[in-house]
């Protein structure tokens, strides 16, 4: 029997089949596998030629992108400010105000992953930035394992949801959605998502104060002192957020300036070496690849999809059952959960995208609310095993700590992720006050 007698349909679903078999057994990097199998797929539907011109005028169009510049700028921007120290300051502030109580250092390193993530942007940097300065610091005042590596490892998901955030900008690109607007979205989830994890502690010190001992107590005036290190944070946050509230710039425009000013106030105060500038372009160059190749085969295996009408067929027919669409979405999110166990998170959610936005927006979800809960849900990934990168950043960090003690640890901290997920559904409003009120 030929491709052709087969319904589009089950050639698509032929294909994710085969992608997820090329990622499981293969271990191909997901950006090369979509980028592969939606070729295959597309010669199989349409012609070897159209498939080749298909990739040549996906890649051309994609890697000329103006607004994919905004990607290698906002990366470079976390990483000059990791290598300037801007997220040791940033600890060391909040560790004055809240060290002397009981998780307090603990409460501090959230507090920082906050600050550090509204410039920073990712999730491993968030991770791999707070465990260096504030591991060692918990271990000395013989901080719990599971509460000290589990605080570390999903503070960094704040790097995911506040902006500027690499996944938000990903899927503003793949989905033609304003990058603005998904920055503003992120702001009021990603500080409940942090208020939910410093309950968490609490309760946690609550219930065994040895969780986490009390430090020392410092005088009013070392606490007013520590808040000149967060100034640099918070004037870059305010430049490039408030900016582009304000409507003043664009993003891309926002991280040029976001880096042009940390380079010339780290430069100038020498807290920025030669070394650490080096650094910043080279991990910045490893990354920004990264993702643009995941941008990349992403939209191959979406045209590919698209032809194939698989997306479509499937929003046409979860539309029409007779349930709930929040029921749908429960489903929706429990395959991203699980996904995330498994796959990249940004990777998972570029290769989900396709299938599952259309289905979002047929359901009548608003699209930058639907967004953020799907960024949300999937980060959790990145905290979960097999596959929690975060984890793997910490245990680099951390390596006497035993790997389940790291699962373990997690697990407090995921009903605060959960709790957070049903609150943005059950308050959209959550997240769309801020970009109604820039409209």
């Amino acid at each position: 029997m030929s491709l052709t007698m087969i319904g589009p349909e089950y050639i698509g679903l032929g294909g994710i089949l085969i992608l997820i078999a090329v990622l499981f057994f293969l271990g191909m990097p997901v950006g090369f596998a979509m980028a592969i199998v939606g070729f295959a797929g597309f010669w199989c539907s349409v012609s070897f030629n159209a498939a080749i011109n298909m990739v040549g005028a996906d890649i051309w169009s994609t890697f000329s992108k103006y607004g994919l510049t905004v990607i290698p700028l906002f990366i470079f921007l976390g990483y000059l400010a990791f290598n300037a120290g801007i997220a040791e300051r940033l600890y060391n502030a909040a560790y004055k105000w809240v060290g002397h109580w009981r998780g307090g250092l603990a409460i501090a390193t959230i507090g920082a992953d906050e600050l550090f993530a509204a410039i920073c942007g990712s999730n491993t940097a968030t991770a791999a930035t707070m465990g260096t300065v504030a591991l060692p610091q918990m271990q000395k005042f013989k901080y719990d394992p599971r509460l000290s590596t589990g605080t570390i490892i999903t503070g960094g998901t704040l790097g995911t949801i506040m902006p500027p955030s690499v996944v938000l900008i990903v899927i503003g690109l793949q989905t033609e959605q304003s990058i603005i607007k998904l920055f503003l979205a992120g702001i009021l989830p990603a500080i409940l998502l942090g208020i939910l994890f410093v309950l968490t502690i609490f309760v946690l010190c609550r219930i065994n104060p040895e969780f986490g001992p009390a430090g020392p107590k410092t005088s009013f005036k070392e606490k007013l002192v520590s808040l000149l290190g967060v100034t640099e944070a918070v004037t870059i946050f305010v430049l490039v957020i408030g900016g582009l509230y304000a409507g003043l710039f664009t993003p891309t425009e926002a991280g040029a300036i976001g880096v042009f000013f940390t380079l010339v106030v780290t430069l100038l105060t020498g807290r920025l070496t030669w070394k650490g500038f080096a650094s910043s372009i080279t991990d910045s160059l490893k990354i920004s690849s990264m993702v643009f190749f995941l941008v990349t085969g992403a939209i191959i295996f979406g045209r590919f999809l698209a032809i194939t009408r698989l997306p479509f067929a499937i929003a046409e027919f979860a539309s029409g059952l007779p349930v709930s669409p929040y029921v749908i979405l429960a489903f929706i999110l429990i395959i991203y959960l699980i996904g995330g166990c498994f796959v990249d998170s940004l990777g998972f959610l570029v290769l989900t995208i396709p299938i599952f936005f259309p289905l979002g927006m047929a359901l009548g979800f608003d699209p930058i609310w639907y967004s953020i809960i799907l960024t949300m849900v999937t980060t959790m990934g990145a905290i979960t095993p097999p596959v929690g990168v975060n984890i793997y950043v910490v245990k680099a960090l951390a390596p006497d700590i035993e790997l389940s003690t790291m699962f373990k640890s997690v697990s407090f901290f995921l009903v605060a992720c959960i709790v957070c997920v049903i609150l943005l559904i059950i308050f959209p409003e959550i997240v769309l006050f801020v970009p109604r009120m820039a409209q």
